[in-house]
């Protein structure tokens, strides 16, 4: 049997999917490809890949659709969203859908296989503690879950790594390089905002007023501290 992680890319270029297949078997990957978004859900349903490169324009049905079926299916997959589109509203609009980050054209291949290999080392790691309780919010590392007041929602790999990093250095400022860096796996630059998008999607679910947050709080000028 492969026990090698297997990688599911849904593109429709030809020449980038080849080329996603060609550099992540030889980094050791088992690598799937689809052309439309209605074969990757297909091959996501019956393979049950480690993680999925999603284009978000596609012949068929659009990248935050495949993204919405996917997650349907499986809670847990990280999905890495690849796109030419660069504008702050549809990188918001796929982390929605159900994204776990959002990689956008062109990329430098080092920097993906950089962000796949921290994501499957990421998701690897011995778990500590099984829960973790953020004021009126509780975490289960294992489901993925996020309970507060009777109520339960899903949250993504990213989100999840995201707070069990943070909740590891818990009443200490950890600078968005070093996030970038542990839990992405990539190199900090002036444009990525990726940390904030996250920040301000998971202030939303746990703060009792997410303009006013008293639990994941900003150091300005460096980065973010968890208070529980």
């Amino acid at each position: 049997m492969d026990q090698k992680p297997t990688i599911l890319v849904i593109d429709d270029e030809p020449h980038l999917a080849l080329g996603l297949k060609d550099t992540l078997e030889f980094e050791g990957f088992r690598v799937l490809t689809a052309d439309t978004g209605r074969r990757g859900v297909a091959l996501a349903r019956s393979e049950r890949p480690q993680a999925v490169l999603l284009d978000l324009m596609l012949p068929d049905i659009n990248g935050y659709q495949v993204c919405q079926e996917i997650r349907r299916e499986d809670a847990f997959v990280p999905i890495l969203m690849l796109t030419a589109r660069s504008q702050e509203a549809d990188k918001i609009r796929g982390l929605d859908a159900g994204a776990d980050d959002y990689v956008t054209k062109p990329f430098g291949i080092g920097e993906l296989v950089a962000r796949i290999r921290a994501l499957f080392r990421r998701a690897t790691r011995p778990t500590e503690a099984a829960t973790l309780t953020i004021g009126p919010a509780t975490i289960n590392f294992a489901t993925h879950t996020l309970e507060r007041a009777g109520t339960s929602e899903q949250l993504s790999f990213y989100e999840v790594e995201l707070l069990r990093y943070l909740s590891e250095r818990a009443g200490q400022p950890v600078s968005r390089d070093e996030l970038l860096n542990k839990v992405w796996g990539v190199e900090a630059t002036s444009s990525n905002r990726t940390i904030d998008n996250f920040i301000v999607k998971l202030r939303k679910k746990i703060e009792p007023k997410a303009d006013k947050p008293v639990h994941i709080l900003t150091v300005y000028g460096f980065g973010y501290k968890l208070v529980r």
